[in-house]
């Protein structure tokens, strides 16, 4: 009986080894994959912005910066690529790939071909269907289409040979096509899209689908300082590739309940942002406040000294 004490001690140990063992392989696993995006984001980024097209990814932020839009580029690329390297399976590794280089495309498209005058009219989603209603196709309608046939087409990869109903696919593509227009809706001010993306996405480098969103975090979080000191923007193209690969991620970690309530989520936001604006909130919430000016260059003062009480300035 002693003996077989020791045995079974002797083997629970080694279960428990071997299983801390597993653990650890995991987590440096992510880590590397993460590394892997962040090293990718910063090649992609130098070669875009050396590149002949540069200058016409040059644009003027809300604070009358001129910057690049190289990042969208970089993370989409970077970003898919990592998140590929760190899926668990062909299936996943393939739509990672369909859907962040797609979304990274149609929005780059977006970022350039709507700030022709013609386009700039159209706002949000009424305003495109709107333009629509008139007879054009606005590049925000593109867009939107290019995103919705990538989130469905990335969906069926993922849940291919997985006997998964066609309901819950098409649940996991409003996730992924949600997502990918969330995450360009925080994209208003230097870093913020980034900083939203590492804290919705962190806690799912510890879940099912780590690698996947451990190489989209990486990338991003590389492209971060240079976000913050207004040298580059990630611009539609960016951040909705950032947001459809972490709402990949989430579908491979969450169950069917999970993935509806996300969804309702991610539907209750997008609507809620066509009448109250994500900047004036955060704004009015000091810990939020805080969280999105971390980092960024401050704001300059305005010496209203100089001006008369009928010459004030606009803010």
């Amino acid at each position: 009986m002693a003996a077989d004490a020791v045995r079974r001690a002797g083997s629970a140990g080694a279960a428990r080894g071997s299983s801390a063992g597993r653990a650890l392989a995991g987590v440096l696993s992510r880590v590397a994959v993460a590394g892997a995006g962040a090293v990718a984001a910063r090649a992609v980024l130098g070669a875009v912005r050396s590149a002949p097209v540069a200058g016409a990814l040059e644009r003027v932020n809300h604070r009358g910066t001129t910057v690049s839009l190289a990042a969208g580029p970089a993370l989409a690329v970077a970003g898919a690529g990592a998140a590929a390297l760190g899926a668990g399976d062909g299936g996943t590794r393939a739509a990672a790939l369909t859907v962040g280089l797609s979304a990274g495309a149609v929005g780059l498209y977006d970022d350039v071909v709507g700030q022709r005058p013609d386009q700039r009219q159209a706002k949000g989603f009424r305003g495109h269907l709107a333009a629509l209603r008139a007879g054009r196709v606005t590049s925000g309608l593109v867009k939107i289409g290019g995103i919705g046939a990538a989130s469905l087409a990335a969906a069926a990869l993922a849940d291919r040979g997985r006997g998964v109903h066609p309901v819950d696919t098409l649940v996991s593509a409003g996730v992924l096509a949600g997502a990918a227009n969330l995450a360009n809706l925080f994209d208003l001010r230097p870093g913020r899209a980034v900083k939203v993306g590492l804290l919705a996405g962190g806690p799912l480098v510890a879940g099912r689908a780590g690698g996947l969103a451990a190489g989209a975090l990486g990338a991003a979080g590389a492209l971060l300082p240079d976000d913050l000191r207004e040298r580059v923007m990630l611009g539609d193209g960016g951040a909705n590739a950032l947001g459809a690969l972490l709402g990949l991620a989430a579908t491979r970690t969450l169950g069917r309940s999970g993935r509806i309530a996300l969804l309702a989520g991610i539907a209750g936001l997008t609507l809620a942002s066509e009448r109250v604006s994500f900047t004036a909130v955060i704004e009015a919430h000091p810990v939020l406040a805080a969280v999105d000016r971390w980092g960024r260059i401050p704001a300059v003062p305005v010496d209203r000294s100089q001006f008369t009480a009928s010459a004030e300035p606009r803010p």
